[in-house]
């Protein structure tokens, strides 16, 4: 991998470095860094059956002991498939993890829905695994859940099998998958929680979208989750918003990736019809080994134009397709902690402050906190603001709303 020099990808590197007990490797750690993230790769278990089960949406189709990372020996841990629905509303198969730590009673401990942010389309990146091996980049935000005593739930998202079709950034089947994984973690005998527990969805980037999605839908499709709030980071509410000043930047690739994901949700949208043959070439080789790193670095400052003919985000079928993810102020039953960095450098955070306006107009009691930060530190320094707001909530505490 390429070496990466703004303070972004540096905070990136630091963060892998530590993650992966390589302390002391400086310019080196990238190329340090991918061997791990390909330690485990792929098995049968994350082949979806065919035909999938007869089933409702949460049911297990499979489940496997796994480990909780560096918190192995204090927290038990599931690598779990469950059924959901895509951005069609038909059933598919998507895979995560339960963790529950073992010195809580899970009969009584809360359940959190976590939406992880962008590990990347290739099979290695997927989340489950990266936490199984402790290469997890979020791994902070679990630790202190964790000690609060909550168990927690996190999906892959759709589309992590061995040959890899994920649909990055899709709204629908992002909010399906963080609220099924929770009705996945309910169900398994093994984590013994409780189907009355209290519920909060959370995550940051990718995470904070699909925790949002997973908050406006969970009324109409999983009216029994016992939900009590929201936490949505740094959150990717309009795509078109957030693309356009990727094009050639630091985060390129995060823009491609996007296409990608929409494009492998939506077939009619027939990327390939706009790419050159160097596009060809490298969503190729992005789909089979790109992870968030090699996004950010070998991507990095490559325009649209280097890869394609013409650009689709513009045309009427990749609008239509992109409108249906964006997401929009809408009343809610449960209280919303938003937070977003005012120098977000991948995440465009005037159209954050616009779903922050929207939301506010449409009644939500909302906590809105600003980081006078970049995208990817406050992936960390956003974690205190939104840990005393769970807290609050799953205290039955009453929200307040800065508005």
């Amino acid at each position: 991998m390429r070496k990466l020099i703004s303070r972004s990808a540096v905070s990136v590197l630091v963060v892998v470095a530590a993650v992966l007990a390589m302390a002391g490797h400086a310019a080196s750690a990238p190329r340090a860094a991918a061997p791990a993230q390909k330690a485990q790769s792929l098995d049968e278990f994350y082949v979806p059956p065919n035909p999938l089960p007869q089933g409702a949406p949460g049911d297990i189709i499979r489940a496997r002991p796994s480990k909780a990372g560096p918190r192995a020996a204090t927290v038990n841990a599931w690598q779990v498939m469950y059924l959901s629905t895509n951005a069609h509303g038909q059933p598919n198969a998507v895979t995560g993890t339960v963790l529950v730590p073992k010195n809580v009673d899970p009969a009584t401990a809360p359940v959190i829905g976590m939406g992880p942010g962008t590990h990347g389309p290739a099979a290695h990146c997927v989340v489950s695994s990266m936490i199984n091996v402790g290469a997890y980049y979020e791994q902070n935000a679990l630790n202190d859940m964790f000690a609060k005593g909550y168990a927690v739930a996190v999906t892959d998202y759709e589309g992590y099998h061995p040959t890899p079709k994920t649909t990055y950034m899709n709204g629908k089947s992002m909010g399906n998958a963080v609220v099924n994984v929770v009705r996945a973690a309910q169900r398994l005998p093994e984590a013994k929680l409780s189907k009355d527990a209290k519920v909060m969805f959370r995550g940051y980037s990718q995470g904070g979208a699909a925790a949002t999605w997973a908050g406006q839908i969970q009324p109409e499709v999983a009216p029994e989750l016992k939900l009590v709030g929201v936490v949505g980071g740094g959150v990717p509410a309009d795509l078109v918003q957030v693309a356009l000043p990727l094009d050639g930047k630091f985060g390129s690739g995060l823009l491609f990736y996007a296409l990608l994901g929409l494009n492998n949700a939506y077939s009619e949208l027939k990327l390939e019809n706009y790419l050159n043959e160097a596009g060809k070439a490298a969503f190729a080789d992005m789909s089979a080994n790109s992870c968030a790193l090699e996004l950010l670095s070998k991507y990095r400052d490559k325009r649209a134009n280097d890869y394609m003919t013409s650009s689709p985000i513009l045309t009427p079928e990749w609008l239509a397709r992109i409108g249906e993810s964006k997401l929009v102020g809408k009343a809610s039953a449960v209280p919303i902690y938003q937070y977003h960095s005012t120098g977000d450098d991948l995440v465009d955070f005037s159209q954050g402050k616009t779903l922050r306006d929207e939301q506010c107009a449409a009644g939500v009691k909302l906590t809105w906190h600003e980081l006078p930060t970049d995208h990817i530190t406050g992936v960390y320094t956003g974690n205190p603001g939104a840990l005393e707001f769970m807290v609050d909530r799953l205290a039955d505490k009453p929200a307040t709303s800065n508005c």
